[in-house]
């Protein structure tokens, strides 16, 4: 064969071995180079396993509060959707004349969900079972969160207790307890008096029941609250986040993750576009076994309050996305993760995973590509009603025993 002929045969295989891989690449893989980046990660495939796009889909890069996902996966596996945590307060005296002789106790049990408005309804619950002063101090136990932060010595609890919390928490309390509506915050307010006083056993007066875990992941997936950290103890800490990541991911997928802070903050959490979109399509699994979905635990973009309430809201396409935001811009890291609702494919899952890019313009590139996304597929609204009564309401408070009392 001369050279001549060589050179057109070589042109010619070249062309056609071109025009293969370009009728075999993923069908969307062209739209996430041209709106996200050719360098930055992006994964989505069909409930049936179809890829879409996949542009640096194995890389793990820092996810940010993307790794709450997983926190939401170990969790409900763990824990189970409707479970409450329970926060108890004991006296260690007998009660005269609405007196405790002796300390109160609170008996935390990792309620990351106990905000004013419950100190409130349990100083009321205190109040009906005949106690209005404390003449020892507040004691915590266990592991205590109060309004978001640790709060090992009790003392921000003990402060709303006494009523020392600001009056727009009770009014939301009376707002929905009838019983309470002539009722003022200082008729409830429980004095500690902080002496000291003889050692004695423990009677549990008020048992405080948390909003159902599906309710306290829904609300605190939606603002990407950080106490998911401390919420993760609960079940074993990242490291137990981390082994339920991986163990619902291909074999080669999990050196993909790595999750040493259960919220996604700290620098060394990792993760690839497509581990994130496993561990979102189990996360889907394991709620469908008790009956919900992913609507009942994320936030959906335009709907609900939050991260997602002003992304992707704009016509047809509110209401479409469930997913979770991640931002953490000292470490170059925006994530986007989620689920649409699509005619054409079924729920398709996605994982945006931009590094390196200004926050403002990664979130850009990100619902381009999913508005787009969603164009091409034909998006669908998820049937999902949020409920606008504040998740606080769902808590619980248990009728509280008989105390003590000992009259003068």
């Amino acid at each position: 064969m001369s050279r001549h002929r060589w050179g057109e045969w070589s042109a010619a295989l070249v062309l056609v071995l071109a025009t293969c891989a370009e009728a075999t690449e993923p069908s969307l893989q062209a739209l996430a180079r041209r709106e996200v980046g050719a360098d930055q990660g992006v994964y989505a495939r069909t409930e049936d396993g179809r890829v879409l796009a996949s542009v640096a889909a194995d890389r793990a890069v820092h996810p940010a509060s993307v790794s709450k996902i997983a926190t939401t996966l170990a969790l409900v596996r763990d824990l189970g959707p409707d479970h409450r945590f329970t926060t108890r307060l004991a006296v260690t005296g007998d009660v005269r004349d609405g007196r405790v002789d002796g300390d109160l106790v609170v008996l935390g049990e990792h309620d990351v969900f106990l905000v004013t408005e419950h100190a409130y309804a349990m100083a009321a619950a205190l109040r009906e079972a005949g106690v209005q002063r404390v003449a020892g101090r507040l004691r915590a136990e266990g592991r205590l969160v109060f309004n978001w932060r640790l709060d090992p010595a009790g003392g921000a609890l003990a402060a709303a207790l006494a009523g020392r919390a600001g009056a727009e928490p009770w009014e939301r309390v009376r707002a929905g307890r009838p019983e309470l509506v002539s009722v003022t915050l200082s008729d409830v307010a429980i004095a500690v008096e902080g002496g000291t006083v003889a050692p004695a056993d423990r009677h549990v007066l008020v048992e405080h029941r948390s909003p159902a875990l599906r309710d306290v992941l829904k609300a605190l997936n939606g603002y990407s609250n950080n106490v998911f950290h401390v919420l993760s103890d609960a079940i074993g800490g990242p490291e137990r986040v981390e082994a339920v990541a991986r163990s619902v991911v291909p074999p080669e997928q999990r050196g993909e993750i790595l999750l040493e802070n259960a919220a996604g903050a700290g620098t060394t959490n990792r993760l690839s576009p497509r581990a994130a979109a496993g561990i979102l399509d189990a996360l889907a699994a394991e709620l469908a076994r008790h009956g919900l979905a992913l609507v009942d635990v994320l936030p959906v973009a335009g709907i609900d309050a939050g991260t997602l309430r002003d992304r992707l809201n704009d016509g047809a396409l509110r209401g479409t996305v469930v997913g979770k935001t991640g931002t953490y811009g000292s470490e170059g890291a925006c994530a986007l993760a989620g689920v649409v609702a699509t005619r054409r494919w079924g729920r398709v899952t996605f994982a945006i995973l931009n590094r390196g890019v200004a926050v403002p313009e990664a979130r850009r590139r990100q619902d381009a590509f999913v508005r787009a996304l969603a164009g091409t597929l034909a998006a669908e609204r998820w049937p999902y009603r949020r409920d606008p009564a504040p998740a606080f309401t769902r808590s619980e408070i248990l009728p509280a025993p008989p105390a003590r009392s000992t009259p003068r």
